[in-house]
């Protein structure tokens, strides 16, 4: 991993007086966060590090605003929706924050796999409606619609920058060491405990990590969870970039949306309060080195996106994006990666659709670095 360098921020500092963390969490993003948090609410000692400024704009968590959904063909992530949706109400009583504004969601497009969502969450006892193409157009004018539309109203708006800021202040308020503008240059795996090596030239030994670091996985941990004979799955890292359209209508008009284009591919949308709606593709852009990008928007799939948003999106204007760059962590089957070997526990593969369940998330990784067993679906095969 290339050394940069960083803007150091002020922090208690391990001396040799004090006693070593029970839990190293590497990433500052949204799960590391919520990893922290939940670690720390149960009496662990935990230190939080992260390459970035608090709060940083270079991987998958940055912005405002993220949908949350239950909108799952497969049981298993309805389920961890249905649970989410608790969790997150939880954190709101925890954090004395509002960070799900409660908008509800629709659903167009591809009837065969708008009928397996509908399906999925039937079969959860989730309630939803299913609408004509007309139906839907006059409830929500600023949309288009297309094939099959269903709607459900557990669903909205995550605050995302402000559910950060969220954890992170929980968790340091449970007792967690957090220090920003530190990144990891070295990682030994010492068979019951682990080493973090720091580029401030310090270094930590602790019996658990958790790699909560999304696109920096394979560099940082690939190589030694080989080694225990679970090698992680090739994730493959992208750079999207949606983009916030200024919006004709009212705040209220504006549920967050999913279309599954007719032709393939899908579409995400959902009002930013104060920038505007968010559009983008889900998971086709290019692929990067999430060290090593440049940002520059690929001006063929910006005409794209403004011409998809001409044609569905019409309580916006096409012409006027916002452009915003940001990362997928793609893994083969768009499944999470949550499991432990050794000292080492790794969260990555979130492919664009993780935040929603992030204090749920917290909750598992917390519970997999405590000694708990991985979720079968999310587990690493061994060899």
């Amino acid at each position: 991993m290339a050394r940069r360098a960083r803007v150091a921020y002020p922090g208690r500092v391990l001396s040799p007086a004090t006693p070593s963390p029970d839990h190293i969490v590497i990433g500052g993003g949204v799960v590391g966060a919520a990893t922290a948090r939940t670690l720390a609410s149960h009496g662990e000692r935990v230190l939080l590090v992260e390459q970035h400024a608090r709060g940083h704009d270079h991987g998958s968590s940055h912005g405002a605003s993220r949908i949350f959904r239950m909108g799952y063909s497969e049981p298993d992530y309805v389920a961890l929706a249905q649970r989410a949706w608790d969790a997150w109400a939880d954190l709101e009583a925890a954090s004395g924050r509002t960070l799900l504004d409660r908008t509800g969601t629709v659903d167009h497009g591809r009837p065969a796999d708008v009928d397996a969502i509908a399906a999925a969450l039937a079969q959860a006892g989730v309630p939803v409606e299913r609408l004509t193409v007309e139906e839907a157009a006059a409830r929500w004018p600023g949309i288009a619609f297309e094939g099959s539309v269903l709607a459900h109203a557990s669903a909205g708006r995550i605050r995302s920058a402000d559910t950060i800021e969220a954890l992170l202040d929980l968790a340091a308020g449970d007792g967690t060491e957090l220090r920003f503008g530190r990144r990891v240059v070295a990682l030994d795996d010492q068979g019951t405990t682990a080493t973090v090596h720091l580029d401030d030239g310090t270094a930590v030994t602790t019996p658990s990590v958790v790699a909560a670091v999304g696109s920096w996985a394979t560099p940082l941990v690939g190589e030694l969870f080989a080694r225990r004979g679970a090698g992680l799955p090739a994730v493959r890292v992208t750079q999207e970039q949606p983009a916030h359209f200024p919006s004709h209508l009212p705040d209220e008009a504006w549920p967050s949306f999913v279309h599954h284009l007719l032709d393939g591919g899908d579409v995400y949308g959902l009002l930013t309060p104060g920038e505007g709606v968010k559009v983008g593709f889900h998971g086709s852009g290019p692929v990067v080195d999430p060290d090593d990008r440049d940002r520059t928007p690929v001006a063929a799939e910006v005409e794209r996106l403004q011409a998809y948003v001409a044609r569905f999106v019409p309580g916006v204007d096409a012409s006027a994006p916002a452009m915003i760059s940001c990362l997928y962590d793609n893994s083969p089957g768009d499944d999470f990666v949550l499991d432990r070997r050794g000292p080492l526990t790794v969260a990555t593969g979130f492919s664009g659709h993780g935040f929603k369940f992030a204090p749920v998330l917290g909750e598992l990784l917390a519970d997999l670095a405590t000694g708990g067993a991985p979720l079968p679906r999310f587990a690493l095969p061994t060899s």
